[in-house]
């Protein structure tokens, strides 16, 4: 579903040459950015807070220096940050790309192969994925399952995408198949971690949370995998998170800067609308998200965790819905990037689905 929402996203903007925000600020007016704004800020302050805790819980995990685990949670969180900033200005996309290459390919090898040295047997993971349940459906089980789906391939991030197209340099239409092929690669691989991690969760009984339970986790893998099954899984973990956070890092800030872009063309008539990553929207967002949701590090790790998700999963109607209009018109995107009747029921789907999970979650 989120593959169908962020070729969406890339169809748009092959089809105009304007991101997915500049075409609801064009064809829906400066009041959809105004009300995207405040949100756009609770989200910030949600995804930045959980980041740095993550990757906080992790290096504690790796390295346990401090006899309080939350005090050293909070300082790993903050050297992590620092550290991502610091690649993002000095970098720039290059950088962050080959950075995240790294991070992804450790994340990648060690968690499957965690998983796989841990395999329940091909009946129960079948099982798991055809026939799943969700324990306590009418309490936290929901909550917990709509978090899943916001925290793993993205929520508002995935308009990020866009921006990566125009570093890249894609801006013919014919490269849609290239973007096609990124998009279903990159959300296989997500699918397959996934996968593994409820793998690695499921056969592995323990209780705790956070720091306690990602430790708790390693030690009892110890003891089917040995001393280097331990590490093999929390240099995974760290990967893992520090991958999500670094990507933060660097592409929310696009999304700020296209949004005061657009403001400040619609009152300064004739300004341009472009993202400069060396320009103050961009460079004081990134410091903004940085710095500022550091006191969710004060907070309990499943709490962030959980505000950040389902926050960010209850914005995905409202991308499907602004995709169905915006790709579903001739003279907006041509015939050849239009919505296909495939491509419209695959909306349809995920816009029912999301609505409804969001209506469940709010009541």
């Amino acid at each position: 579903m989120k593959y169908v929402i962020t070729e969406g996203v890339a169809r748009w903007q092959l089809a105009t040459g304007n991101t997915f925000l500049e075409g609801v600020f064009h064809k829906g007016g400066p009041i959809v950015i105004w009300a995207f704004l405040p949100y756009l800020l609770l989200f910030t302050f949600f995804v930045g807070g959980a980041q740095m805790s993550a990757c906080g819980v992790a290096l504690v995990a790796l390295f346990p220096f401090f006899e309080n685990p939350d005090n050293g949670k909070a300082v790993f969180g903050i050297a992590s940050s620092a550290v991502g900033v610091a690649m993002v200005l000095i970098g720039g996309y290059r950088l962050f790309e080959q950075v995240m290459r790294v991070c992804i390919g450790v994340m990648f090898v060690t968690v499957v192969l965690t998983a796989v040295l841990l395999w329940p047997g091909t009946g129960v993971v079948l099982k798991g994925l055809l026939v799943p349940t969700i324990p306590d459906f009418s309490g936290l089980g929901l909550t917990w399952t709509v978090a899943l789906i916001g925290g793993i391939g993205g929520t508002v991030t995935m308009l990020c995408y866009g921006y990566w197209m125009r570093e890249e340099g894609r801006t013919d239409p014919c490269e849609l198949r290239v973007c096609r092929v990124d998009l279903g690669a990159g959300y296989f691989m997500t699918a397959l971690f996934g996968i593994a991690m409820v793998i690695i969760g499921s056969t592995i009984e323990i209780e705790g949370q956070g720091t306690t339970l990602l430790v708790g986790l390693a030690d009892r893998l110890e003891g089917p995998l040995g001393p280097w099954g331990r590490w093999l899984f929390l240099i995974g973990a760290f990967g893992a998170v520090f991958s999500s956070l670094l990507g933060v890092w660097q592409s929310v800030p696009y999304i700020f800067a296209d949004c005061w872009g657009l403001v400040r063309e619609r009152h300064e008539r004739g300004a341009q609308v472009t993202v400069d990553t060396s320009a103050w929207p961009y460079r004081g967002y990134l410091l903004l998200i940085a710095t500022v949701p550091m006191v969710g590090l004060f907070r309990g790790f499943q709490d962030v965790q959980r505000l950040y998700t389902v926050t960010g999963a209850l914005f995905l109607p409202f991308v499907t819905l602004a995709l169905l209009l915006l790709n579903g018109r001739t003279d907006w995107v041509g015939e050849n990037l239009k919505n296909s009747p495939w491509g419209l029921a695959a909306l349809l789907v995920v816009l029912l689905f999301f609505s409804s999970l969001a209506v469940r979650t709010m009541l």
